[in-house]
Formats: C-alpha cells, sequence, structure tokens
C-alpha cells in the first residue's frame, strides 16, 4: 500500500442525509453514487440499511450500478443492523459493512446505558458477526475523541483481533482541536500493538469549524481515510467537506506530502448534483465550490490577478472543473447542439429525459434572448426527477392589485392519475401552495421561502427554495422557471416527494457516527 496515498470515504449518502432537511430516494442516491464514482471516491457510505425499507433498496442499487468503489453501509453493534447491511451490500464488486457503538463514558452511561464490559464485549461480537458477510468491516468508535485513552485503546486492539481492517476514530460532536487530534492518533499508534494491521479513519464533525483542520491534522499522526461529504453536508453543522480536504491536501504538498485518487475537475458538478438533490444551497463564501470563491471585487485584487492568476488565487478554477459560462445556445440550436452541451456540462440522458429537456430548452429559448449553461443545468436538474410519485403539470394564477381574491388553477398528476383544482390565498403563492395542498397533503408546515436568479437579468431563471417540516421532520424542495410562481409551485412538489421519503424512515437509536 502506499503510505502516503488518503482513501477519501464519502458519507453524503448517508451522514449528509441526516442533515436537517436533505433527504434522497433509491434514483437520487444512484444519481449521485455515479457521480462519486467517477470522481474515483475511494468508499461511498450509501446509507444505514436498517433504518427503513427505502435505505435498504437505496443501498442495494447503488451496490448494482456502482463498479470501481466499495460500497458501505452503516451497522450499530447489533446482529438484525449487521444482517441488513450485509444483504443490502450483497451485489456489490467490492462490500464493507460499518458498524459501530459509543466507546465515551458520557455516550456509555447516558445514551446506551452499558458497562464498559458490555461495550468492549460488543465490539468484539458486532466486528466477529460483521465479518461472516464480508472481508471489509470497519469498525468505529463514536465519540471516540472524548474517550479515555486506555479504554479506546482496549477497543481498538480487539476490534483489529476480530477483523476490523479499518478502525475509524470519530469526532462526532466536533469538540477536539487539531493539536488534541493528532496527539490522539500518535497515542493510538504508539500505544495499540496490533494497529499496522489496520487503516486508521478519521470522522470530523464541523460544531467548532474545524472539520477539515482536524481530518489534515489526523493525517499527518499517521490516518490515512478520511471520512467526509460534498459541500459538507451533515446533521448539525456537518461534516468534513470533500471538496476542501482534497484541494487541501492537492494544493499544499509542500507542507502535507500526501495525495488522493480524485477526479477534482468533477467536484464542482459533483457540488451541484448534491445541492439540488437536497435542496440546500452552498454558501457563496463557501471554500472552493462557493460562487464567490473565485471572483474578486476589490480593485487592487482584480489588478493583481489579471497581471498574474497566483496573486490571488491559488487554484485554477479548471481544476475543480468550474468553466465560464459561455452565450453558444439559443432558440435557433438544434437537438444536436443541445446533446453536445450537455456532455461538455457532464449529463448523459437517456432518450425520453432528452426529450423532455430539449422541449424545456425550446421553451425557455423563447423566452430568452441568452441561454446560459446554468439555465441548461436547471433544467437538467428539474427532468431528472422522472421517479416522483407527485409531478408537476401546470399552473395558471389570477392575481394583481384590482383582483380581490388571488387564485391558482392547479393540475397535478399524482402516482399516474391527473388531478386539478382552484383555490384562492392572501397571495399569488399562497394561492398556488394552498391549490397543491388540496391536491396532497396539509399536515406539512411551510418553514421557509425563497427566490433567487440563476442568472443575471429581468428575464432570468428564477430557482426557488422551500423548506417543510412535519413532526419534527424536515425537507428541502428546489424548482426553476421564468414564471416564479411556477418555480414555486415545482419547488413545493420537489419537498413534498422528499417528505414522501422522509415519512418512511425510522431514526434508531445512536445513529450518529
Amino acid at each position: 500500500m502506499n503510505t502516503n496515498r488518503v482513501i477519501i470515504f464519502d458519507t453524503t449518502l448517508r451522514d449528509g442525509e441526516q442533515s436537517p432537511g436533505a433527504s434522497m430516494n433509491r434514483e437520487e442516491k444512484v444519481r449521485i453514487a455515479k457521480i462519486l464514482e467517477a470522481m474515483r471516491v475511494d468508499v461511498i457510505e450509501a446509507g444505514f440499511a436498517i433504518a427503513s425499507q427505502g435505505d435498504f433498496d437505496a443501498i442495494k442499487a447503488v451496490a448494482e450500478v456502482v463498479k470501481d468503489s466499495t460500497i458501505a453501509s452503516l451497522a450499530r453493534a447489533a446482529k438484525g443492523d449487521i444482517q441488513r447491511a450485509g444483504d443490502a451490500i450483497k451485489p456489490a464488486n467490492s462490500g464493507r459493512i460499518h458498524t459501530f457503538i459509543s466507546t465515551s463514558p458520557l455516550h456509555m452511561k447516558y445514551k446506551l446505558q452499558m458497562e464498559p464490559e458490555a461495550v468492549h464485549q460488543a465490539v468484539i461480537d458486532s466486528v466477529t458477526f460483521a465479518r461472516q458477510f464480508t472481508d471489509d468491516v470497519e469498525w468505529s468508535a463514536e465519540d471516540g475523541s472524548r474517550t479515555e485513552h486506555d479504554f479506546l485503546c482496549r477497543c481498538v486492539e480487539s476490534a483489529i483481533d476480530a477483523g476490523a481492517s479499518t478502525i475509524n476514530i470519530p469526532d462526532t460532536v466536533g469538540y477536539t482541536v487539531p493539536d488534541e487530534y493528532h496527539a490522539l492518533i500518535t497515542m493510538l499508534f504508539n500505544r495499540v500493538p496490533n494497529i499496522d494491521k489496520a487503516v486508521i479513519s478519521v470522522h470530523c464533525h464541523n460544531d467548532l469549524g474545524l472539520a477539515v483542520a482536524n481530518s489534515l491534522a489526523a493525517v499527518q499522526a499517521g490516518a490515512r481515510q478520511i471520512e467526509c461529504t460534498i459541500n459538507g453536508l451533515g446533521e448539525r453543522a456537518g461534516n468534513a467537506a470533500l471538496e476542501e480536504v482534497v484541494m487541501a491536501l492537492k494544493t499544499r504538498k509542500d507542507h502535507m506530502p500526501f495525495h488522493t485518487d480524485i477526479e477534482t475537475e468533477l467536484i464542482t458538478k459533483a457540488s451541484h448534483m448534491v445541492s439540488t438533490v437536497t435542496g440546500i444551497s452552498v454558501q457563496p463564501n463557501k471554500a472552493i465550490v462557493g460562487a464567490n470563491a473565485f471572483a474578486h471585487e476589490s480593485g487592487i485584487h482584480q489588478d493583481g490577478v489579471l497581471k498574474h492568476a497566483e496573486t490571488y488565487e491559488i487554484m485554477t478554477p479548471e481544476s475543480v472543473g468550474l468553466k465560464k459560462s459561455t452565450l453558444v445556445m439559443g432558440k435557433h440550436s438544434g437537438r444536436h447542439a443541445f446533446k453536445e452541451k450537455l456532455k461538455e456540462l457532464g449529463f448523459t440522458l437517456g432518450d425520453n429525459a432528452m426529450n423532455d429537456a430539449f422541449k424545456r430548452f425550446k421553451d425557455l429559448a423563447d423566452k430568452k434572448k441568452e441561454i446560459y449553461d446554468e439555465d441548461i443545468v436547471a433544467i437538467v436538474d428539474e427532468e431528472s426527477r422522472d421517479n416522483d410519485i407527485i409531478k408537476f403539470v401546470s399552473l395558471q394564477v389570477v392575481c394583481g392589485s384590482k383582483v380581490e381574491h388571488q387564485t391558482a388553477e392547479l393540475e397535478l398528476d399524482v402516482d399516474g392519475e391527473l388531478l386539478s383544482t382552484t383555490a384562492e390565498g392572501d397571495g399569488p403563492v399562497d394561492a398556488t401552495f394552498n391549490a397543491i395542498m388540496a391536491l396532497t397533503t396539509d399536515t406539512q408546515h411551510l418553514q421557509l421561502y425563497q427566490v433567487h436568479a440563476v442568472t443575471e437579468g429581468t428575464d432570468a431563471q428564477a430557482e426557488v427554495t422551500v423548506r417543510l417540516e412535519e413532526n419534527g421532520k424536515t425537507v428541502m424542495g428546489q424548482g426553476a422557471d421564468t414564471d416564479t410562481l411556477v418555480a414555486s409551485a415545482r419547488a413545493y412538489v420537489n419537498a413534498l416527494n422528499k417528505l414522501m421519503v422522509k415519512r418512511e424512515k425510522t431514526a434508531p437509536e445512536a445513529m450518529a457516527v
């Protein structure tokens, strides 16, 4: 094994999905898994098989289509969890079971309500049982950064003896700091006698904004797997961001002589896909993938960049797959040119999706003088929802200052049945959402409604984001159209489809890692 190579373990589909508002169905997980595979991610944690039938089916579907990455399923230290995980990854060319249990005094006493001896035995039993399904078993010490050193060393040694080939030491609550975490990993290498038989992994949360820094500190101490997510997605403040970890290692080889196998030119595409699927936007000043990451407004900075890019850019936009939007498409562009543009943007569509996307492109071209790459991406994102149970069909809204009642006439396709209704509201958006609820469900609560333009200009497509809440579960939905009300309807429908996925999921105890 190349001792300077860092294994990238992506948990966007599992830990990322635990982010409030994020929820992915089977088809969406497969889409994201395919781009992670194209990026040459080493391990894709596709879900938590015991959480729901939908999660199990999604892991299995990912395992069936991904050939070049290892597919992992999370499992608690329980035979039912491990059995379910083993069944889910069975179709994979390379499958891994990732089993875990809490080891910190706080977690053992209050969450598990188990004595340390019982936890230690559970470590041995769970890893031993997992080895019956696969030779690739990863064991995690949940809340490892707050675990007593003697007990942690004992559990790690026993997990390796039981057959774990990867040992993960998570900073589950984002509590540690880089020098402390470095010392923890160093301590394990110094004290665990069989540590050379396993890869040491780290899984850092970002509660103090230190997830990436802690991950890199651990690598410098000898860890060789980093668990991370696209856009840093994850519960609470999120996880270490894959794009930041990878580009830090690539950019600062002088200080960190390590490397990954990631195809960094696909980072921007992956970031956009995850944002679209989850409905969680990337903040403009986000490192690597934010809209402002390569933008320069200061006159001094602009002057420097124009004279020599490296004065203010430590990496090139092209290195992360960022391409300047071009104005080469319009209403006279044909199907072949449109297909080539999709290929240039990294999209491959089936015949039906291609036909639908091309029709929407031509409709948009009749409304807009200039078609940007971002417009086309928004169209493709909309057409990627073929498997949704609820689909938007049409909307007609009557509104304005002279209208006494704002009304919306709406048509939806609900599980193959065409339904229509008319509803009133305090405004055109309220009327539209009332119409959707009349045709579907009204148990959800609207927490957020947000509109922004995909591109510049008064004819820009509007991209709408909505957040729905139901019984403590939240989902995000997005929709795009030149008509803001149509975009609003699409966003709400998208969120409803995600809520249906969320309703299936249970919340097993000790789900976090």
